[in-house]
């Protein structure tokens, strides 16, 4: 059944780096914000990277991204998916990032997972011309990275922002 993206990218003058998921979970959706299910380890491992405490509300979200000089958006406008699942995903739909890297100096792009990244290099590296480093998934579904793994690997994160 096709799915629209139900919520806007988030991003200001100021983001540095895009990290982009590939289509928001169901709960996701749901809450209408990024890595909205309880088990992502999304928000623990950014939160690490940073040194900060793990935002809880969407509004702590919003101002730790933005605080940190990201920019959160997803690969997939719409696409026919089958609850949360990434291997489901059929007749993707792109969303447009050019908005975001003409209105930010968006130093990076960072893929979350190897489906983001495929789904970025079938659908939008072309049209951008600007290669993505991909960072091992925070879903709950990849299972064989530990938290403290994906922590570390996500720290390359930092060598792409110079925080005020």
């Amino acid at each position: 059944m096709e799915q629209k993206h139900p919520f806007p990218p988030l991003w200001n003058k100021n983001s540095k780096i895009l990290i982009l998921g590939s289509f928001p979970s169901v709960k996701s959706r749901e809450a209408m914000f990024f890595y909205g299910h309880p088990q992502n380890r999304f928000w623990k491992v950014v939160a690490a990277v940073f040194g900060d405490a793990v935002p809880c509300s969407i509004e702590e979200k919003r101002v730790f991204i933005l605080k940190h000089n990201i920019a959160l958006w997803d690969v997939i406008a719409s696409c026919d998916i089958v609850g949360s699942s990434d291997a489901s995903i059929k007749n993707a739909v792109a969303n447009d990032i050019s908005p975001i890297l003409s209105g930010a100096d968006i130093k990076q792009v960072f893929v979350n997972g190897k489906t983001a990244a495929a789904l970025y290099e079938k659908h939008i590296l072309k049209e951008c011309n600007r290669t993505a480093i991909t960072l091992p998934s925070t879903s709950p579904a990849n299972a064989a990275w530990s938290l403290e793994r994906l922590i570390a690997e996500w720290r390359k994160i930092k060598n792409y922002i110079s925080e005020e």
